[in-house]
């Protein structure tokens, strides 16, 4: 496998690395995007972030502006996964019960029976997820975490592979329900797709000019294949220094005087999970420093809360992190055979931060 390190932040891989990658992640990292573009212009990094959060087993929310392609991003993943896929419109008037299923009598059988909602399936779109009232919010807690629901007291099991990729609109705030604290800390990753190029945008233009691109995708994957691909990313090594240093992350955003409310110990998880699949997608079996530091951003973020004076100074839970990653001592790698599996501290460079700054 390749040895050397591939990922630095904010971009997860650059395409020359990932061509170089091999292994049952890294092939699969590549048929997805290739899948993926053959729709989706330009938003490479947004579809590598979307695959890591797929082999991690974890939940994604696209948070950004109406009309940048995030709900045809998880019809073109799904499509190209082959799975099973269904879509919530979420608003103010939907019940729980239409998310969940309910129970419908049967009057040949004579007795109730569960009928399923659109939860059950593989992948899940939750489009504008804020627009739901808490209730119904509260309708894919415990999907998310359990893996199933509970209707008239009896718990069904979801299918899996299970993913939920939820959209939300930062910018239009009439009629939403803001995310609790509780639910946003589910989701593994928080992406924002961004305007694209001039460039991008024209191409854009040119592949949806006749027809629909979104036909022509193919299933390269099913769930057989990603349940084995997942076992082998979770089996990717994480060496003790390198844990160390997650841990420091995030007990780093708990003290910090900017923030009211830092990372959580299921947010270490979410980084070590996703880390070691994008050293998978990289073709290594072990996690490196520079893994950790390429998503920091995309999954510790959206858990954060601003204390007020940093949300005075105009400061993002981004700019946060970013002082906090110069700060804290990265731990050195040991070797070209062995990197990331042990190594030194590296106490940051002068310039690079103060500990009194965060």
């Amino acid at each position: 496998m390749d040895s050397e390190p591939s990922f630095s932040a904010p971009t997860v891989t650059s395409e020359a690395a990932d061509s170089r990658a091999s292994g049952p992640a890294a092939d699969l990292g590549r048929a997805i995007a290739e899948q993926v573009g053959r729709v989706i212009v330009g938003k490479a990094d947004q579809t590598r972030l979307l695959t890591v959060a797929l082999l991690a087993d974890g939940h994604v929310l696209l948070d950004d502006v109406p009309g940048v392609a995030k709900t045809l991003l998880v019809r073109t993943l799904s499509a190209a996964l082959g799975l099973d896929f269904s879509r919530i419109q979420c608003t103010a008037d939907l019940l729980p019960a239409d998310v969940t299923g309910s129970m419908i009598y049967d009057q040949r059988r004579g007795e109730f029976e569960f009928r399923p909602g659109p939860l059950f399936a593989n992948i899940v779109l939750a489009d504008e997820i804020n627009r739901a009232t808490p209730r119904t919010q509260s309708a894919f807690l415990e999907a998310m975490e359990e893996r199933g629901v509970t209707v008239d007291g009896t718990t069904h099991a979801l299918p899996g592979p299970f993913m939920v990729l939820a959209t939300q609109n930062p910018v239009e705030l009439k009629g939403t329900f803001p995310l609790p604290e509780a639910q946003v800390d589910r989701f593994l990753l928080c992406l924002r797709m961004g305007y694209p190029s001039h460039d991008d945008e024209t191409l854009m233009l040119e592949r949806f000019r006749s027809g629909d691109p979104l036909a022509e995708v193919s299933a390269v994957a099913g769930a057989d294949d990603l349940a084995a691909v997942r076992a082998a990313v979770r089996a990717v090594h994480v060496a003790g220094d390198v844990a160390h240093y997650i841990v420091a992350l995030t007990r780093a955003t708990r003290e910090t005087p900017l923030l009211r409310l830092g990372a959580s110990p299921r947010a270490s998880l979410a980084l070590q999970h996703s880390a070691q699949a994008a050293a998978a997608l990289a073709g290594r079996d072990f996690v490196t420093p520079d893994d950790v530091q390429a998503l920091v951003e995309p999954v510790l973020a959206h858990r954060l809360l601003l204390a007020r004076d940093a949300a005075i100074d105009g400061r993002s839970g981004a700019d946060v992190l970013r002082e906090v990653v110069a700060v804290v001592p990265v731990p050195a790698e040991s070797g070209e055979d062995g990197a990331g599996r042990a190594g030194t501290v590296v106490e940051p460079a002068a310039g690079e931060g103060t500990p009194a700054a965060v």
